[in-house]
């Protein structure tokens, strides 16, 4: 019996630091495994990042003499101020269209712009080193004119390209379109000076002018130019080249028009008319997203190529101060990491009433982060959006 006993003491003792050992080395490998993760964390730094936003401008009847520019101005300032501030500095800063209310004179074009440029300059936000990048909308190349159809006999608002506000634009937004450009060739029917495309870092963008000046013509409805118009076949080869850039490891297309809104695609008005002959190419050549503004609020869409096994973001960032459906007023940041990861960052504060109002007690917080990956993403954005209600 005493031999048994021992045995069983030697066995249970055998067990016992067999465990511990186990134990031992699994939180060996636990540890390990942490430290990896760790050291894999910090070599995955951030290369750059670039932030985004549009449509700022009030609505007619809140246009105000005191602010000339036509601006929300208390949610541009915010914006700026919380830019200029932020620890994670953005190299760009996209402004995409609808800076002004415009939409009707050249003089009044003129005016509004110069007043802009005033109110940017006078801001810290200029001399914070952020690089503003300047994207027109249809507030600044086009005009409202009431026409007659068939269906609307006392006549209905439609817009037209506003022939000689390209120069005005260039006038005074030229300043802010980056050096090194790569500018599309204009002709007589197209006046393509405000679409380029040009590199950062790994980064390669084109920027759309997606209201391009065409002129009157028989073959347009009531003999005037388009509204929507880019010149597609320059995007569509400069997609393609920056695809086949070994330099370029990522690509965003960017323009004022989006092409999907509340998940569905947009040829009149409220999107791209050329959408249906650029999207394709867009997916096929794996750009990141298309970055856009134009409708009032704040969305995210992918929508997935199921040959391709993923899916262009269409995201909307129309709700830099402009009253609509959007419930925040702020701006998004991508971030480009170092291993080929895009983190993607949407901030913004509740807005007010009336949506000019000032809202300091309205904090900024993210309302949109995620990464944005090819394959379908599983974080999706819920629309209409609640966190404001």
């Amino acid at each position: 019996m005493k031999i048994r006993h021992v045995l069983s003491v030697c066995i249970l003792s055998i067990v016992f630091h067999s465990c511990k050992s186990n134990t031992d080395a699994n939180t060996a490998t636990d540890v390990a495994t942490e430290v990896i993760s760790e050291e894999n964390i910090a070599e995955d730094t951030p290369i750059f990042s670039f932030s985004f936003m549009g449509c700022n401008r009030v609505n007619s009847g809140d246009a105000v003499d005191s602010i000339p520019s036509t601006a929300n101005k208390y949610a541009l300032q915010r914006i700026f101020k919380e830019l200029t501030v932020t620890q994670d500095q953005p190299e760009l800063f996209f402004f995409l269209g609808d800076l002004v209310l415009a939409e009707t004179t050249l003089p009044n074009l003129d005016s509004q712009l110069k007043a802009w440029e005033s109110l940017y300059k006078s801001d810290a936000f200029s001399s914070s080193g952020i690089e503003l990048v300047a994207v027109p909308g249809n507030h600044e190349m086009l005009y409202a004119k009431k026409v007659k159809t068939k269906h609307h006999k006392n006549g209905k608002w439609k817009e037209f390209p506003l022939k000689g506000s390209t120069d005005i634009w260039l006038n005074y937004m030229k300043p802010y379109m980056p050096s090194g450009r790569v500018t599309a060739p204009s002709s007589d029917t197209m006046d393509n000076r405000l679409t380029f495309a040009f590199k950062r870092h790994n980064v390669g963008f084109i920027v759309m002018n997606s209201d391009t000046y065409n002129p009157d013509s028989p073959d347009n409805p009531h003999g005037l130019g388009l509204e929507g118009q880019v010149p597609a076949q320059w995007v569509t080869d400069q997609v393609k080249a920056y695809k086949a850039d070994a330099s370029v490891e990522h690509i965003f297309v960017l323009a004022h028009r989006p092409y999907y809104v509340d998940g569905k695609t947009e040829t009149g008005h409220h999107g791209l008319p050329q959408g249906p002959e650029l999207w394709p190419v867009f997916q096929e050549n794996h750009v990141a997203a298309l970055l856009s503004a134009h409708v009032h609020d704040y969305q995210r869409w992918q929508p997935i190529n199921d040959n391709l096994g993923g899916g262009t973001y269409q995201i909307v960032a129309g709700n830099g101060g402009s009253e609509g459906a959007a419930p925040f007023f702020g701006y998004s940041t991508i971030t480009v990491m170092k291993s080929g990861k895009l983190e993607f960052d949407s901030v913004g504060f509740c807005i007010g009433d009336p949506y000019t109002a000032a809202v300091p007690e309205n904090p900024t917080i993210s309302r949109d982060k995620i990464t944005l990956t090819w394959a379908k993403n599983p974080m999706e954005f819920a629309q209409p959006y609640v966190g404001c209600d």
